[in-house]
């Protein structure tokens, strides 16, 4: 057996866990009708069939009918889940791997306007700024019916053959009953502490009641609020302590903070740039105060943290949740003892901030995930090996030369820089954004591993291409800034590249236009604030960096508000003139015919790429393909088989960048879905 910490077993009162690593709940957002049907099941297995010990499905899974998803959760108050838990279930099994759910009450974290429109309750009339729903104070007769849908839902979640499941309760409506900030009800279910946490404990005895004591049951629950007026952390150790003496539960789940705002959501779910593990020792404080089986996630990115967690005896199973988005292998990888194959999360948070604007959670640099029923995790060599050239060494290029070399191809890689990255390697100049590097550092050591022949300082044309014989040739060159935008003064400006790279210095008196909504503006404008300049940045949206989404906008905004830095939005730069040693900027609108001045003596516009792409035009002619792509095939998984060109010597494709502006993730795709069958 192993002496790594992470691969002792725990046992969890009748439940053998088979090592230390477990998958906290949360919501990818991907189920159909509520439902965790066919790409709900195969995420969650293949994680199962790698090793991890326990899959906590759902953040969270909603009980009742007023508890109306903001994204994409599953609705454990319809009896048709049992089928389809159960099928997810018992696959899980088959692998090892135990499996919970999480249920919850969403309270006023949520909005009225969802579903059957029915009223948000609480137990006060507060809002919550994230989903700025006014409640109405719940009555004794919502009590009542809410405490028997999880009754149901939990008794639900036993008839699907689960192990257990975890009550959600930060944030939702059963800490909203914890806390004296969301809690003006009077007696029996407001006041002192007791009567704040009467809720929770009737909903865990009638669950003990009607599920009996081999349903494994625990709390996920935040044991310091971090709000003035709030509950501290001594009323959270007096929570856990209470927990455990009630004799209703198995487990405790522990985090630290609130989420009613973005602000407060990142704190306790950080991203990079943030500290790892920042709420490690006060989970193994509530261990120590009730030597009790304690749970615990929060940024534990990498394995010597989660070792370091579970060999310090501060938690008893660690949650690696997005640290599996980016690599589902990685507990087998650590059985194998092949950690340096790990893909690392870079804490982007591009799975969690897509959910909050609606869409599905995808990892920014493994785009298989998600997507296991067409996309493949683990690259199938191939029988008839081929010659690939690439042109460009960015997130694109490097997955292509990646999954094209795990097939088994011979790779060559042009690349004009002195060393890969790509737009990347921009973005990681950056203190708080250094870990994006990973993702091409990962990649570049598959690649070296691989036998991947690079090519730097090489600014490759047609006759370089040629001269490797070529069966694919894969144009990954990204783009340039595109900054020709206004009417006159284009000559005048510069691009958030240029502040970037450090080709362009600050100015003191700075407007930043920013026309894309994506990371170059706001880093331009956090490097620029942060020399002491005055800056403002101007957008002609009517929301403010829309790209950079919710909790990755956190930080910045941290950072600016603390400068001498206004945010403008729905005007349009039109125009930038020489006034002396100034620039004129004149401002217009979409609404109307009206405009306004700005006196400074630096403009920077961000308005995204234009394709590199003119060695792709030129090798187009001789390809088999003519560069076309069957959208059919990329879409679903399958094969390119286009051949239009019986001349051609080659066939042709261009990826992200190269294409069209767009992000990391969708170059990174583009590679994968083109590649894993070449």
């Amino acid at each position: 057996m192993s002496n790594d910490p992470l691969l002792q077993p725990f046992q969890l009162k009748h439940l053998t866990l088979r090592n230390r690593i477990m998958i906290t709940s949360h919501e990818p957002a991907y189920p159909e009708d509520g439902m965790p049907k066919d790409r709900y099941r195969a995420y969650h297995v293949e994680r199962a069939r790698a090793g991890v010990a326990l899959t906590m499905t759902a953040g969270s899974a909603s009980v009742s009918r007023d508890s109306p998803p903001v994204f994409n959760n599953i609705l454990a108050w319809k009896d048709e889940v049992v089928g389809w838990m159960k099928k997810m279930t018992d696959e899980c099994h088959d692998h090892g791997c135990a499996v919970m759910i999480q249920l919850t009450h969403l309270g006023r974290r949520t909005r009225w306007d969802k579903a059957d429109w029915l009223p948000v309750v609480s137990p006060s009339h507060e809002r919550e700024a994230a989903h700025r729903s006014f409640p109405k104070k719940i009555e004794d007769w919502d009590i009542q019916r809410i405490i028997t849908d999880y009754v149901d839902a939990a008794e639900r979640m036993k008839a699907a053959g689960l192990d257990g499941l975890e009550l959600q309760a930060y944030g939702h409506l059963m800490d909203q009953f914890w806390s004296p900030l969301t809690n003006e009800l009077d007696g029996p279910y407001g006041g002192d502490l007791d009567n704040r946490l009467r809720f929770t404990f009737d909903i865990l005895r009638g669950i003990r009641e009607r599920c009996g004591e081999d349903f494994l049951l625990g709390v996920r629950y935040t044991g310091d609020e971090c709000l003035p007026g709030g509950f501290g952390a001594q009323d959270g150790i007096a929570i856990s302590q209470k927990l455990k003496a009630s004799g209703l539960v198995d487990f405790l789940n522990v985090v630290r903070g609130h989420i009613d705002t973005d602000a407060g959501l990142t704190d306790v779910i950080p991203v990079q740039g943030m500290r790892n593990a920042p709420h490690l020792e006060f989970a193994g404080q509530i261990r120590k105060a009730t030597d009790f089986p304690t749970f615990h996630a929060a940024k534990i990115p990498d394995v010597p943290t989660a070792r370091h967690a579970i060999a310090s005896g501060l938690v008893d199973m660690v949650g690696m949740t997005r640290a599996h988005l980016a690599d589902p292998h990685l507990v087998r990888k650590v059985i194998e003892k092949r950690e340096d194959d790990i893909r690392p999360c870079v804490g982007a948070n591009y799975c969690l901030d897509r959910i909050y604007q609606g869409g599905m959670a995808f990892c920014l640099h493994n785009a298989a995930t998600g997507r296991e029923e067409t996309m493949p995790h683990a690259i199938p060599a191939t029988d008839t090996p081929r010659r690939v050239t690439i042109i460009g060494a960015g997130p694109g290029g490097m997955e292509a030369a990646r999954v094209a070399a795990e097939r088994g191809h011979k790779v060559t890689v042009f690349e004009a820089a002195d060393q890969p990255g790509g737009q990347i390697r921009l973005t990681a100049q950056q203190e708080r954004r250094r870990e994006m590097i990973s993702i091409i550092a990962w990649r570049f050591d598959q690649c070296t591993r691989l036998g991947v022949d690079f090519r730097f300082n090489s600014f490759a044309d047609e006759g370089d291409v040629l001269a490797t014989s070529p069966d694919d040739v894969i144009i990954a060159t990204g783009g340039l800034p595109h900054t020709e935008v206004l009417t006159e003064g284009n000559d005048l400006v510069v691009s958030a590249w240029d502040i970037l790279s450090g080709d362009v210095k600050p100015g003191s008196n700075v407007l930043i236009y920013d026309d894309a909504g994506d990371h170059a503006a706001l880093q331009a404008a956090d490097m620029i604030s942060a020399s002491g300049a005055r800056v403002e940045i101007v957008t002609p949206d009517r929301s403010f960096a829309p790209e950079v989404m919710a909790m990755n906008l956190v930080p910045y905004m941290r950072a600016l508000q603390q400068r001498d830095t206004t945010f403008t939005v729905t005007w349009r730069l039109q125009t930038v003139h020489r006034s002396g040693n100034m620039l004129t900027a004149t401002l217009g609108s979409d609404y109307g015919d009206v405009t306004r001045q700005r006196q400074v003596d630096q403009v920077v516009v961000n308005h995204g790429t234009r394709p590199l792409d003119e060695l792709y035009f030129d090798l187009k002619p001789q390809s088999s393909n003519l560069g076309e792509v069957d959208y059919e095939a990329l879409a679903t998984g399958g094969l390119q088989r286009v051949s239009t060109n019986p001349d051609g010597a080659f066939r042709l494709f261009r990826i992200g960048d190269a294409v069209a502006a767009r992000n990391t993730h969708a170059a990174i795709y583009d590679a994968l879905r083109l590649m894993k069958d070449i």
